[in-house]
């Protein structure tokens, strides 16, 4: 065999692959916990509510990724994100075959966020009200209630 990079060497596989994407919840630590919502920019679910995230870059972690679609999203930095979990239900995404990770990152109070990149809007909503939420994000948020909770009760931030 020849001297060949893995950089550059092309692959074929007769297997499909789906796209990954990663998902961050941003929640607050207050009596009443609000959670950072964007509002879809582009289809599919335009208008709606969802959690800031996207597709992974080739050069990144589901980690790093989380936290550039926030900041590309909603202008929010954070770090010290807590894995909640990866979802797979293979009609998760109209787009095609889909597995998110979706991040924790908890903060004291709600920050000033604006709707950027493909995101409308960006808003804080109490735990207590939340919007409809868009592609498989409601079983999302339960995970992520739960994990706060955990961490939070804990004492673990």
């Amino acid at each position: 065999m020849k001297n060949c990079s893995l950089s550059i060497m092309a692959y074929t596989y007769i297997y499909p692959r789906p796209a990954v994407t990663a998902d961050c919840i941003v929640i607050t630590r207050e009596a009443e916990p609000k959670v950072l919502l964007i509002q879809r920019g582009d289809e599919p679910f335009k208008g709606a509510w969802a959690f800031p995230g996207g597709f992974m870059n080739m050069d990144e972690t589901t980690e790093q990724c989380a936290i550039r679609e926030l900041e590309e999203e909603t202008g929010l930095k954070v770090s010290g994100l807590h894995q909640i979990g990866a979802y797979s239900k293979v009609n998760r995404d109209p787009r095609g075959r889909t597995v998110t990770v979706a991040y924790l990152a908890i903060v004291d109070a709600p920050m000033a966020v604006s709707g950027q990149d493909d995101a409308a809007k960006a808003q804080w909503f109490p735990l207590s009200a939340l919007p409809e939420l868009a592609f498989d994000h409601d079983e999302i948020m339960r995970d992520a209630i739960k994990k706060y909770k955990e961490i939070v009760n804990d004492g673990l931030i």
